[in-house]
């Protein structure tokens, strides 16, 4: 029960944090959305081996959780499930690539070693870049620059349902642990028995729910389509943002950190 209700807090705390007001904040939902899904690509486009050629893309989110008040920390602690499912990918790479690719005071680094910290490096910038994105605009802004992007009206709208009611479904979840334990005290978590019907109890329960609240959508003139609330109009800021933090990605996507320190990895 105290695990649900702690992450139902920790998924309000997300709302908190994108209500928040800091310049990254006020910035327009699609040039975020832009210079995000262009930075993702340009991190996993880079060579496996070009492990010099990757380590400056970490500046990108450091500048903008500065900018927008967000702790790094926070941004990690957060990700704290995800991200080491995401360094497991490159594990076994050191195994299967033994061969020297460079030395480092006299000692061989093998290629296996440098595309394991290549791997975990992109799953780590790609992960904190999206937190920094959801952590500085709302899930109806960023739906909003989805639609403005032509992204299906299906897709979107689910998205937006699926984020919004999430929260309803944790609460059910607390609500029958909390019956659940009061009628078996002493007993840690929910016996293996009970797991049957306490899903299906689940289930009717959310589907109850969900009747009741695409009524209420019906009768507020919902016709398949949302009216997102976020009404922000594209201004020059957002213009030179775009612009500048695209021409900076880009720029680093060809910059060799290697070269540029004299071969200090070389």
């Amino acid at each position: 029960m105290n695990k649900v209700s702690d992450a139902l807090t920790e998924f309000r705390q997300m709302d908190e944090l994108a209500a928040q007001d800091s310049p990254v904040h006020r910035l327009h939902p699609l040039g975020k959305l832009l210079v995000t899904v262009l930075y993702i690509f340009l991190v996993v486009s880079v060579p496996k081996y070009d492990l010099s050629r990757l380590v400056i893309f970490a500046l990108y989110p450091a500048v903008i959780f500065t900018l927008a008040g967000v702790s790094l920390r926070l941004c990690f602690y957060k990700l704290r499930i995800v991200l080491p499912l995401v360094c497991a990918v490159g594990l076994f790479n050191p195994l299967l690539d033994r061969a020297s690719l460079l030395y480092l005071g006299g000692v061989a680094v093998s290629g296996g070693v440098v595309s394991m910290l290549t791997l975990m490096l992109k799953g780590i910038f790609a992960l904190t870049a999206s937190f920094a994105l959801v952590a500085t605009t709302s899930m109806d802004a960023l739906c909003a620059a989805l639609r403005k992007l032509h992204v299906p009206s299906l897709l979107v709208t689910l998205l937006l349902l699926t984020y919004r009611y999430v929260s309803l479904l944790m609460e059910q979840v607390s609500v029958m642990s909390e019956a659940y334990a009061l009628r078996a005290p002493g007993q840690r978590g929910i016996h293996i028995s009970a797991w049957g019907s306490f899903l299906g109890q689940l289930f009717l329960r959310s589907m109850d729910r969900a009747g009741e609240l695409y009524a209420s959508m019906l009768l507020r003139g919902f016709r398949g389509e949302f009216t997102y609330a976020d009404d922000r109009r594209w201004t020059a800021r957002d213009t030179a943002f775009t612009l500048i933090c695209a021409g900076a990605l880009i720029l680093f996507r060809r910059v060799d950190l290697a070269a540029a320190l004299g071969g200090l990895f070389v």
